[in-house]
Formats: structure tokens, C-alpha cells, sequence
């Protein structure tokens, strides 16, 4: 940490000049004593990427920004807040820190929370940041978060573990026993430092597999910011053996959508098959990955267009977590029904269909965008088909 960043001159610099052109600043020569250009300019892309991630850090005069890729792998404000209404009690342990921000969240619902990060640099990064901030309740420990636990006698309400993709581990992860630290490996010991721990995951990791990895799974929260998923979630109870409930949320606008569920729930739902009526439904992508076809189709009163279509359809309009739609035409794919519809250029999504949204595109020459919405699935009897819709 280049404490030389924080002098006034350097900070009213990164302050007025976030927004500019990087490669402008970099290829100058030295505009500070003891800042490098390459080090000026990594705090005016941070501070960027802050702006609307994370904009309590950007609005804070002499915040000190890690590289950008700390920015980009770190929670949101809006998902940090949704995480820290999860928790109570006195003492938390954010096992695997890094840049702070749930950390930050947590202590303002915790008396007494410490941030466990073995990188040096960022650990000290935060430290300085939490004191900016105004939060004198956390604890900055610049270790590996499992061997501080190894050596303290102290006992926590919640321990939070964010596990991070082993470096020996190539392409994408989804296992945690592949990730850092190895979850199912030490649970038996961090079950005996607490009662409770959350755990936050890739969204590319499957559910029902990680419950197995897992002990003890009391909840599943799915966490989507403008219908993309974001974070999965596990709340761990000691003990726990009672049935999990999903929590399905997506965030737009400034408005939270819910759905929840249990996975008995899920299991024991009966939802209809029909054909395309008046209406078209499409869950947004946290019930989509939660899993709760069944549950979201009984609980909407809705018809479902086949099995593994995810689409759902009712004669009059109801009120849904995820996307509305008129049904203008129904058209089987074919030639014929593409001629049908006469159209160049239209939204196009495929659920449950053979051919991808860019080789009906090539192939039918359909143009992205306009007011145009077609839906490429399957039906109840197994047949390919277009719906023609308009957004409600």
C-alpha cells in the first residue's frame, strides 16, 4: 500500500479526473513524487468501477482502491445489505475478507466483526477503508482466516466464507471442494467455532449438488441484480435437519421481486400442461436458477408449456416475478410459419429448443431489437413453435 496515493495533491487528482481516458494519463510523464502512472491510473479504474457498485467507497474522500479486479470480484452494496439482514448475534468472523465491503455491511449489525484476509496488501487496504468509513467495530487480521481460527479461543455468532477458486484448479469451478478454502473439508471444525455460517458462492456452482457437498443447509438465498444472478447463498444451522427453503430474489430498479419455496414444496407441486393461451410468462433468472418450476407455476395458477420449457401461460393476465407477455400468433418452426410472421427484426429467446439465438438469426435473416418478441420452445406435444408476443 502506497500510502503517497493519499496525499491531497494525488486524491483531488483521482477525485476530478475518474472519468477520463486511462491510456492518457498512463503515457505521461510522472504527474506525482512517489506515484507511478500505472499506479495513478489503477485508482482511477477502480474508482470507476465503483461508481455504481459500490457508490458509498466512490462518494468517500481519500478512499484507497485496490486493483480493479478486487473491484470486480467483490459483493455489491445491494448485495452486501441483502446478506447482512441474514445475520445477528455479537461476533462475526468474515473468514476470507478481501476488499470488505460485506464485511463493512455486517458490522453495522454486529457489535464485534473480524476481516481475515491473507493478502497483506489488501487486508491493509481495507483497514484503512473501514477507518474512512467510519466503522471502528472491525477487526482487520492479516492471515489465512482458518489459521487464526486455529489459534483463537474465541467464539463466533456467524462465521461468513466466501471461498475462491483454487489457483490449480483450471476453467470454471463447480465444486467446492475445489475452491479455497475447501468447505466440506473444514466444516467439522468451524461447526465447533460457531453455530451458524453463511456462505456465499459462484452462481455457476449447482444447488441440489452443493446441499450434498454441504451440512446442515437451512436456507438457499438466489440473489439477482437486473434478472442476472449474482450470488448463491447458504445459510448453515448446527443441528439443522428440518426441510431447506430457497429464497429466490431479483433486485430492479431500486425494487425487490420474491419468490420462496421449500424443496419438498418443489417435489410435491402439481402444475398443469397446455397449450399458448392469451398470456406468456418467463420467471426471471433467480427463480430460473433456483429450480422452482413446479412451485412458481402452482403458485401463479399457470399452465406450463412442457416440462423443460420453463414457460408458462393463463387466459387472463396475473401479476409475476419475472417477464409478461401478450401472445399476438402462435406459429409451428417452419418455413412457412417464419413467412408467416413477416418479421426482419425482433427479441429472440429459446427456451427448450435445438437452434441457438445466433443461428436463427443467420439462418432467417431476424435482425435484434424492435417491439417484436419471439419466443423459440417446445410445446406439450413435443413440437417445435414459435410465440409471437408483445411485452405487458
Amino acid at each position: 500500500m502506497n500510502k503517497d496515493i493519499l496525499n491531497t495533491g494525488v486524491q483531488d487528482f483521482i477525485k476530478k479526473n475518474w472519468d477520463t481516458d486511462i491510456m492518457s494519463v498512463l503515457l505521461k510523464k510522472q504527474f506525482f513524487e512517489g506515484v507511478s502512472q500505472r499506479e495513478l491510473t489503477e485508482q482511477l479504474e477502480a474508482k470507476k468501477k465503483c461508481k455504481n457498485k459500490l457508490p458509498s467507497w466512490f462518494k468517500a474522500t481519500n478512499i484507497y482502491y485496490p486493483n480493479k479486479l478486487n473491484i470486480e470480484q467483490t459483493s455489491s452494496e445491494q448485495t452486501a445489505q441483502y446478506k447482512s439482514e441474514l445475520i445477528s448475534g455479537k461476533a462475526l468472523l468474515d473468514l476470507t475478507g478481501g476488499f470488505g465491503v460485506d464485511t463493512y455491511f455486517f458490522s453495522k449489525k454486529i457489535n464485534s466483526v473480524f476481516h481475515c484476509e491473507i493478502n497483506q496488501e489488501l487486508s491493509e487496504i481495507a483497514k484503512h477503508n473501514f477507518k474512512i468509513l467510519g466503522q471502528n467495530n472491525i477487526n482487520s487480521v492479516p492471515e489465512d482466516g482458518i489459521q487464526f481460527l486455529k489459534n483463537t479461543i474465541q467464539k463466533f455468532d456467524w462465521i461468513y466464507i466466501d471461498p475462491s477458486r483454487r489457483n490449480d484448479v483450471k476453467g470454471k469451478v463447480f465444486l467446492l471442494k475445489d475452491c479455497l478454502p475447501n468447505l466440506p473439508e473444514n466444516l467439522p471444525f468451524l461447526f465447533e467455532k460457531t453455530k451458524n455460517i453463511l456462505v456465499k458462492t459462484s452462481p455457476l456452482l449447482d444447488i441440489a449438488q452443493t446441499i450434498k457437498e454441504l451440512s446442515f443447509v437451512k436456507e438457499v438465498h438466489i440473489v439477482a441484480v437486473n434478472n442476472e444472478v449474482k450470488e448463491l447463498l447458504y445459510v448453515l444451522e448446527h443441528g439443522f435437519e428440518k426441510e431447506v427453503f430457497v429464497n429466490a430474489v431479483n433486485f430492479h430498479k431500486g425494487q425487490a421481486r420474491y419468490f420462496n419455496f421449500s424443496l419438498k414444496e418443489e417435489t410435491t407441486a402439481i402444475v398443469k400442461y397446455d397449450q399458448p393461451e392469451n398470456y406468456l410468462y418467463e420467471p426471471n433468472s433467480a427463480i430460473l436458477k433456483s429450480g422452482g418450476f413446479k412451485s412458481v407455476g402452482q403458485a401463479y395458477n399457470l399452465k406450463k408449456l412442457h416440462q423443460h420449457s420453463h414457460l408458462y401461460t393463463s387466459e387472463t393476465l396475473v401479476d409475476f416475478p419475472g417477464r409478461r407477455f401478450e401472445i399476438i400468433t402462435v406459429h409451428p418452426y417452419s418455413k412457412n410459419g417464419l413467412k408467416e410472421l413477416q418479421l426482419t427484426k425482433a427479441n429472440i429467446t429459446i427456451r427448450n429448443f435445438p437452434v441457438s439465438v445466433a443461428e436463427l438469426r443467420k439462418k432467417h435473416k431476424i435482425k435484434d431489437g424492435g417491439d417484436a418478441y419471439l419466443f423459440f420452445t417446445t410445446d406439450v406435444n413435443d413440437k417445435h413453435i414459435i410465440i409471437n408476443c408483445k411485452k405487458v
